[in-house]
């Protein structure tokens, strides 16, 4: 059993809502991307998501690629990012996820990447803006290197487009919330049951949950609907730069329901 099936498989036994916390590596130094993932699953998360800075990251609204252009200028590389999951495999038994764009990857080498995520202990890949036109050669290597291939499907997916994505997946889903970009949002959208819905009658996969989840009751509201949630924007909102590890602990904290976040 992987590490990501073993921790849904957790979650379902003790009837919790997953946590998956994003943090763009080399944000807001080069330094500070293993010491917040770690202090963030300390406090709370189950898995933590790696994002690997892009230049041109069309998914993400403005506090993502803000916190992108940060981490280029920091001089952050594909390389870096695999150098820091591995940092982070060396003290914790939680999945990590890699996450970013395609034109990386493939500039790097789509088997050179794959094997070097595995030598990392990466368990998982989210890739914004693969086509499921060209997923094959990406999937077959994240197959032959036990890496788990998360695929998208959103409020305007069709029937057949969640059918192609229940058979191409594994790991999990990820179900994006609204028909846009990254970013907080007030309230979860009204569309998410029926969207959940219409994906568990393709698959068994588990459902996560992202783009505007920022606060407790976004957590409380997905209880019982999703089998976790993804939360990027906001994490990198709270992270202070002068102490980035504890503010983010702080804000898992905060969406866990446990004490605010300090002022």
């Amino acid at each position: 059993m992987s590490r990501i099936e073993g921790l849904f498989a957790r979650l379902r036994a003790e009837g919790r809502l997953g946590l998956f916390p994003f943090v763009t590596v080399g944000y807001p130094q080069l330094q500070d991307t293993a010491p917040v993932a770690l202090a963030m699953l300390e406090a709370g998360a189950d898995l933590v998501e790696l994002g690997m800075p892009f230049s041109d990251p069309l998914a993400e609204g403005r506090t993502v690629q803000r916190s992108t252009q940060v981490a280029l200028r920091n001089g952050v590389t594909l390389g870096l990012c695999l150098e820091t999951a591995w940092t982070c495999r060396q003290r914790t038994e939680a999945p990590l996820v890699l996450m970013g764009y395609l034109n990386p990857i493939l500039r790097f080498g789509i088997k050179r990447f794959c094997q070097g995520a595995a030598d990392a202990g990466v368990d998982g890949l989210i890739v914004a803006d693969l086509s499921l036109e060209e997923a094959g050669g990406l999937a077959g290597e994240c197959r032959a290197n036990g890496i788990d291939l998360v695929l998208f499907l959103a409020p305007t997916s069709t029937e057949e487009r969640i059918r192609t994505v229940a058979r191409l997946a594994s790991g999990f889903i990820y179900c994006v919330s609204v028909t846009g970009v990254t970013g907080r949002r007030e309230d979860v959208s009204t569309e998410v049951d029926g969207m959940l819905r219409r994906i568990r009658a393709h698959t068994d996969l588990p459902l996560v949950l992202g783009f505007g989840i920022s606060k407790p009751e976004h957590l409380l509201a997905l209880h019982g609907k999703a089998d976790a949630v993804a939360v990027g924007s906001a994490v990198i909102d709270a992270i202070d730069p002068d102490r980035p590890a504890a503010s983010a602990a702080d804000f898992v904290r905060y969406l866990r329901g446990g004490a605010p976040v300090a002022g």
